[in-house]
C-alpha cells in the first residue's frame, strides 16, 4: 500500500512537470515556427523582386546568367538552415562571377581566356564594383548570423527543456512526496493541507538539480533578448533583406558607369587580351548601351512586412520564462495544495499539525545540504543535467558571439551528445590528439525545428568546434567516471 501512495504522489509531480514543459517547448517552438517562416518569406520575396526587374534591366545578361543569381539566393538559404556553408566565400564567389560576366559583356571584342579570368578575380582591390561588395558583405553576413543563431537558441531551449523533464525524480523524494501528501490521511488528518515551507522544502529537494539550471538558462534567455535586438533599428533585417537586389543593381552601374577606367586598371594588371569579331562588338555595345540607361531598383519594404511586433512577442515570451526553473516548486506548491500563510498553525507540518519550524531552503544543490524533509547528495549532481547546463553554456557562447557579428558554426541541441548507446560521443580519432581550436567534429547539416510532441524530429545539426568539445569533455568524463 505505501509502494503504490508513493509511486502515486511520484506520477502526480511529474505529470505536474511534464505539463509545464510541454507548455514551454510549445511556446518556443511556436516562436521559432514564426520567426523561421518570417525570415524565409523575407528571403523568398528578396530573390522575387530580382527576379521580377533583373530581366527587363539586364535582358541577356541576366536571363543567360540566371541561375548565378538564383545560386546565391540558395546559398544564403543554406547557410541559414545550417549547413556547411561559408557566407563569406559565397558573396566573394558570386561577385568573382558576376565581375566575369559583366567584363565579358562590356569586352566582346577580346578573347578572355580562362586565365585571364583568374587574374581578375584574384585582384578584387582594384575595386571593379567599388565598396558595394564589402558592404553587402558586412550587412548580410550580420543579419544572417543573427537570425541562424536566433532561431538556433530557441531551438535549443526547447530541446533542453524536453531533456531535462525527462530526468526521473530520485528514490529519497519519492519517500519526501509520500510523506507530504499521503501521510496525513494515516493519522485522520485528511482535512489538513501542507504548511507552505514543508512543501517548498520538499520541491526544492526534489528539483535541486533542476534549480542548478537557472544562472545559465537567465544567460540564453538575455543571449536571445540581446539578439533580438538586431531586428530592429536602421541596420534591421528587413531592409537588409530588402536592400540585396538594389545593391546588385549598383554594383553592376558602378561598373557600367565607370568602364573605362576599371578596364584600364585590370589591363594593367592583367594584360591586354587579344580581339576578336569586330560585328560582334558592335552589337553587344549597342546591347550594353541600352542597358546602361535601365533605371534602378527601388527597394520594396512595405511588402516584406515589419519584424517589430514578431520580434516583441518573442521577447515578452523569453521574459515570461527567465525564471522558469527556479519557479517549478510553485507547481505544486501552490495555494490548491498548501495551506498559505495565513494557516501557519494550522497546517500538515510532517508530524501532526501545527506550525512548520525548520526554516525554509534556497534553491540549487549547494542549499539542500541542510534540507529536513530529503536526503540530497550535494557531491553527486545528475549528470543528465550537468550536460544540459553545458548545452546552455556552448549555445549563449555562440549567441554572443554572434551579437558581436563573428561567425559561428552550430550543432542541434536534440543530438545526444552525451553518447546514449554510442561511447562517450569522442571519435577515437579525435580523442586521442591534441585538438586545436579549428578542429571540428562532425560535418555541419541543416539544424531543426525544436522537438514537440506531434512533431517529427529534428534534423541535425551542424558542427561542434573543438573548444565547445573542450566545455563537455569534463562532464562526459564524469558521466563515464
Amino acid at each position: 500500500m505505501e509502494e503504490n501512495f508513493a509511486n502515486t504522489s511520484r506520477v502526480e509531480l511529474e505529470s505536474l512537470l511534464k505539463e509545464s514543459s510541454l507548455s514551454v517547448q510549445g511556446s518556443f517552438a511556436a516562436q521559432y515556427r514564426k520567426f523561421d517562416i518570417y525570415f524565409q518569406n523575407l528571403l523568398n520575396k528578396s530573390e522575387q523582386i530580382l527576379q521580377d526587374t533583373f530581366p527587363n534591366m539586364y535582358g541577356d545578361l541576366y536571363s543567360q546568367n540566371e541561375r548565378r543569381f538564383r545560386d546565391l539566393f540558395s546559398e544564403l538559404r543554406r547557410y541559414y538552415r545550417g549547413s556547411g556553408v561559408s557566407l563569406e566565400e559565397s558573396l566573394n564567389d558570386f561577385w568573382s562571377r558576376l565581375l566575369e560576366l559583366l567584363f565579358k559583356a562590356q569586352n566582346p571584342q577580346l578573347s578572355i581566356t580562362d586565365e585571364y579570368v583568374d587574374c581578375l578575380k584574384q585582384n578584387d582591390q582594384l575595386k571593379q564594383f567599388g565598396d558595394i561588395p564589402r558592404d553587402v558583405k558586412l550587412k548580410a553576413t550580420r543579419a544572417f548570423i543573427a537570425a541562424r543563431s536566433f532561431v538556433q537558441g530557441l531551438s535549443a531551449a526547447a530541446d533542453i527543456v524536453r531533456r531535462v523533464t525527462q530526468v526521473p525524480m530520485s528514490a529519497e523524494c519519492t519517500r519526501a512526496l509520500l510523506k507530504l501528501v499521503y501521510c496525513p490521511h494515516c493519522q485522520g488528518l485528511s482535512g489538513t493541507k501542507p504548511c507552505l515551507n514543508y512543501c517548498w522544502n520538499v520541491m526544492c529537494g526534489c528539483l535541486a538539480n533542476q534549480a542548478d539550471l537557472d544562472s545559465e538558462w537567465r544567460n540564453l534567455i538575455e543571449s536571445l533578448l540581446l539578439v533580438a535586438d538586431k531586428f530592429s533599428g536602421p541596420s534591421n533585417v528587413v531592409n537588409i533583406m530588402a536592400s540585396i537586389p538594389s545593391k546588385i543593381s549598383e554594383a553592376i552601374s558602378y561598373m557600367q558607369e565607370n568602364r573605362e577606367v576599371i578596364t584600364n586598371k585590370i589591363f594593367k594588371v592583367c594584360g591586354n587580351p587579344e580581339k576578336i569579331n569586330t560585328e560582334k562588338s558592335n552589337r553587344s555595345s549597342k546591347s550594353e548601351e541600352r542597358r546602361r540607361r535601365g533605371k534602378g531598383i527601388q527597394e520594396d519594404k512595405s511588402s516584406l512586412g515589419s519584424a517589430e511586433n514578431l520580434v516583441s512577442d518573442i521577447k515578452m515570451m523569453l521574459s515570461d520564462y527567465q525564471d522558469y526553473w527556479v519557479s517549478l516548486p510553485n507547481l505544486f506548491c501552490n495555494e490548491k495544495i498548501t495551506a498559505g500563510p495565513a494557516n501557519e498553525d494550522r497546517c500538515w507540518n510532517g508530524n501532526n499539525k501545527g506550525r512548520y519550524i525548520p526554516e525554509r531552503m534556497g534553491n540549487g544543490l549547494a542549499n539542500q545540504i541542510n534540507n529536513p524533509e530529503v536526503d540530497v547528495d550535494i557531491t553527486k549532481p545528475d549528470m543528465s543535467i550537468r550536460q544540459q547546463i553545458m548545452q546552455l553554456k556552448i549555445m549563449t557562447n555562440r549567441l554572443r558571439n554572434a551579437y558581436n557579428g563573428n561567425d559561428v558554426d552550430f550543432q542541434d541541441t536534440s543530438d545526444d551528445i552525451s553518447g546514449s548507446g554510442s561511447g562517450d560521443g569522442c571519435p577515437e580519432d579525435v580523442c586521442g590528439k591534441k585538438l586545436s581550436v579549428d578542429t571540428k567534429l562532425s560535418q555541419p547539416v541543416a539544424h531543426g525545428e525544436p522537438n514537440v510532441p506531434g512533431k517529427g524530429a529534428s534534423a541535425k545539426g551542424t558542427s561542434l568546434r573543438s573548444w565547445d568539445f573542450v566545455l563537455l569533455l569534463p562532464a562526459l568524463l564524469m558521466a563515464r567516471w
